[in-house]
């Protein structure tokens, strides 16, 4: 494991307050306010800690209701709501300086046969040879203002190869479509819950930007307003993160200054193992 990598993965392992409170740090990645992929991220690994080992999220349903601060540490606090024969639910509250941020509620299930189908996975370029994100960074850092240009030069613990290079800073109207490969940068345990949670820390990077590309708008212009309202997420398969998985991303629409964006996330056999919705403000100041 990197030494970025572990840092993520002290970040989304939480400090037990006592039963059913956490609580977990926060990082700045130069955007203006907290990333929501880490308040996903630190919520589903807070109600992890609360359901069987032998039983792992298959959805979860979450609202970003405040800003967070990325400076300050969030407080979570887990509701436990059923365990049954078959299923868990939880709920969960992300709490700064005394107010609730962020909520999700989450259903876990043990392992079960049954019947058995999915979409075919998209016949896209595999990420040996594609540039990556950071690439894109480095080539454009005199674009980026020195006061943030540090954290986005810095290594990443999420390795990110968009297929379509859109051009944040020079944008075209384009088709609302981005494919990218995405992995953790180094190793994880084998424990299926750290791989889950990555995921839906990750799932939340180069997401709702993708309802701008059809209008030529990129979320890097000073007077575009753009943030999460909503994120839910269903995982359907087994999957490791420390390999590469393809992150499928389209915006069915955009209106009344919001835009909604899916996702479909397979592995490289083939095999889907998320699937992703989002919608949140698009608006040009």
């Amino acid at each position: 494991m990197s030494k970025v990598l572990d840092d993520l993965s002290s970040l989304l392992k939480l400090e037990t307050i006592e039963k059913g409170i956490y609580r977990g740090q926060s990082q700045d990645l130069g955007f203006k306010a907290l990333f929501g992929g880490q308040v996903l991220g630190q919520a589903l690994s807070a109600a992890q800690e609360t359901v069987e080992p032998d039983r792992q999220v298959h959805s979860l349903h979450s609202y970003f209701l405040r800003p967070g601060d990325a400076s300050k540490p969030v407080v979570y606090e887990v509701e436990e709501l059923r365990n049954g024969k078959s299923f868990s639910a939880r709920r969960v509250q992300a709490i700064q300086n005394g107010k609730t941020i962020f909520f999700m509620s989450a259903s876990f299930q043990g392992v079960e046969s049954g019947f058995d189908h999915q979409d075919q996975m998209p016949k896209v370029k595999g990420p040996d040879g594609v540039s990556s994100y950071q690439d894109f960074i480095v080539e454009h850092q005199d674009a980026i203002p020195l006061h943030t240009r540090e954290k986005f030069l810095a290594e990443k613990p999420i390795l990110i190869k968009p297929i379509e290079q859109y051009n944040w800073l020079k944008p075209q109207a384009t088709d609302d479509k981005l494919h990218m490969w995405i992995k953790t940068n180094g190793e994880l345990p084998d424990d299926q819950r750290i791989h889950t949670y990555m995921l839906a820390y990750t799932s939340d990077f180069h997401f709702l930007p993708t309802a701008l590309f059809k209008h030529g708008q990129t979320h890097w212009q000073p007077n575009m307003q753009i943030a999460t309202i909503d994120h839910s997420m269903w995982f359907h398969r087994p999957f490791r993160f420390d390999d590469w998985l393809l992150y499928a991303i389209d915006s069915p629409s955009a209106t009344n200054g919001r835009g909604l964006v899916k996702g479909q996330i397979f592995n490289r056999q083939g095999e889907l193992v998320a699937s992703t919705m989002q919608e949140g403000v698009i608006r040009l100041r």
